[in-house]
């Protein structure tokens, strides 16, 4: 009884990670390729081989120590990567349209000091 929650609870752990991989997989590919060169990333091509391995090993050979290894891979990308790619973008949330905030940016838009 005990032996198969476990079981269970693995397998929701899997497809959890699994859908986080595929998450990053289909993030990279909808990015531009010259903003993963512009945050000074690696290329667009070799996060898709990376995350695509991940994705293709966790639903073919669902090995706990190659599940590890790309999760790891797909952590990286969603920690680091992909806010870098934001910034260069401008898909924050803050500024819309491409333009980030100036340090002279009020609540209600630029100050210009009553000028």
């Amino acid at each position: 009884m005990l032996l198969e929650g476990f079981n269970s609870l693995m397998g929701y752990l899997f497809l959890g990670l699994l859908l986080l991989s595929a998450f990053a997989l289909v993030h990279a590919a909808l990015q531009r390729e010259d903003a993963f060169r512009a945050a000074d990333k690696q290329t667009k091509p070799f996060w898709l081989v990376i995350l695509g391995v991940t994705v293709a090993v966790q639903l073919i050979i669902p090995m706990l120590m190659l599940v590890l290894a790309g999760t790891i891979a797909t952590i990286v990308y969603l920690v680091d990567v992909r806010p870098a790619i934001r910034s260069v973008t401008g898909g924050g949330r803050r500024g819309g349209r491409g333009g980030g905030w100036s340090s002279s940016d009020g609540p209600y838009g630029p100050y210009n000091g009553n000028r």
